[in-house]
């Protein structure tokens, strides 16, 4: 990194001009000299410095604790660290310090151009140290008797989180939030044995779907402005012909003229544990995604519930992401996840994206709690 030369104090600059003539010993007992009345950020870096030319690991550590204690975002002094913890091979400490700086300046081209090349170059050793540290536990846990295809899916995405190869996800509702409740992308199938039957409808859902999208049009702007309610003009899928939805239940009220033309969809629903609320839900819906559209990182509003999508058309190129779980759909295999949790979808491909979406409670619940929080929500809205 460039040593700068500051214009207000002759003696520092004159540290400076010695540390880049090469006398690092000159350097060092200048800053030492400087130092000893307190000294700033700079002094202590530049005596860093100098101890760096000097290979006096110590010393540059000491000092760069010293500028860190003045001000631990110091891009300069966290280098220093991290480089010579990285020449000492302790990958865990040079990474820790690589990280700090990669959180701290997670944009280098919003810095200048000296600061960039340095930030990046933290970024650079970060994912490397990470993918070096990744590689050891692996392999002593497979001397420890670890599989990745056989082991317990919470051990690995544990693992994934320590090393860094996965990014922590917490469940953020945006209205209403149930405490205690786990915190979970996707969940397991064995928690919803009615899921095969759904999926086992299928052919006969995709069908009256099918018929539905040969007549006039019954699909709408899945989110449109609300007349009492503030409106975030700044959404990208606000009144969007991309993202639309045609609804069988709406806001807990069954869709009459759409629901009898689907009774074999409303058959297949018949014995799903729907979550239900007076004004609010079940919903039921079928939301289309055109080629190319994006639904952008976002969550929902409540984690008393989960939603559940059967995918009925689906071309290559679409995909779907909770948290750090990404996974493409599939005609006929549904899945259930918690839409608190931030998710997006986006269809890559050049045809339409057709999935049917549904509202379950959440397992965790029991009837009581189900019963109180629908009471909860409807006095909400009569308040």
């Amino acid at each position: 990194m460039a040593t700068p030369t500051p214009a207000l104090d002759p003696r520092i600059a004159a540290a400076f001009d010695a540390l880049r003539r090469g006398d690092a010993r000159g350097a060092r007992s200048a800053f030492e000299r400087l130092a000893q009345g307190g000294g700033t950020v700079l002094i202590w870096v530049g005596l860093a410095w100098a101890c760096q030319a000097l290979k006096d690991d110590a010393g540059l550590h000491a000092a760069a604790d010293r500028a860190l204690a003045l001000d631990p975002r110091d891009l300069r002094a966290l280098l220093l660290k991290a480089d010579s913890l990285a020449a000492r091979n302790d990958r865990r400490a040079a990474l820790s310090f690589y990280s700090t700086i990669a959180g701290l300046y997670p944009n280098p081209d919003a810095l200048p151009r000296d600061a960039a090349d340095q930030v990046r170059r933290a970024h650079a050793a970060a994912t490397r140290l990470s993918a070096e540290v990744y590689d050891h536990l692996q392999r002593e846990l497979a001397e420890a008797g670890y599989d990745p295809g056989t082991a317990s899916p919470r051990f690995t995405h544990s693992l994934a989180l320590l090393s860094g190869k996965a990014q922590r996800y917490e469940q953020e509702p945006r209205s209403y939030f149930f405490p205690e409740l786990p915190t979970v992308a996707f969940y397991s199938r064995a928690d919803f044995p009615w899921l095969d039957a759904v999926e086992a409808a299928t052919d006969d859902i995709r069908a009256e779907l099918q018929a539905l999208l040969a007549g006039p049009n019954v699909f709408a702007p899945y989110i449109e402005a609300e007349k009492d309610r503030p409106t975030d003009r700044s959404h990208t899928m606000l009144d969007s012909e991309e993202w639309t939805a045609c609804y069988l239940w709406k806001n807990g009220t069954i869709v009459p003229e759409i629901a009898e033309r689907c009774p074999k969809t409303m058959q297949a629903l018949a014995h799903v544990p729907l979550e239900r609320v007076k004004a609010r839900a079940p919903f039921i819906l079928f939301s289309k995604l055109t080629p190319g559209a994006w639904i952008r990182p976002h969550s929902g509003f409540l984690n008393t519930r989960l939603v559940c999508h059967l995918p009925l058309i689906v071309p290559e190129g679409c995909w779907f992401r909770v948290g750090a779980e990404t996974r493409r759909w599939e005609e006929g295999k549904a899945w259930v996840f918690n839409d608190t949790i931030e998710h997006e979808a986006r269809n890559d491909s050049s045809d339409t994206r057709i999935v049917l979406i549904f509202n379950v409670w959440r397992p965790e619940l029991t009837a009581t709690e189900r019963d109180l929080v629908a009471a909860l929500l409807e006095s909400v809205d009569t308040a």
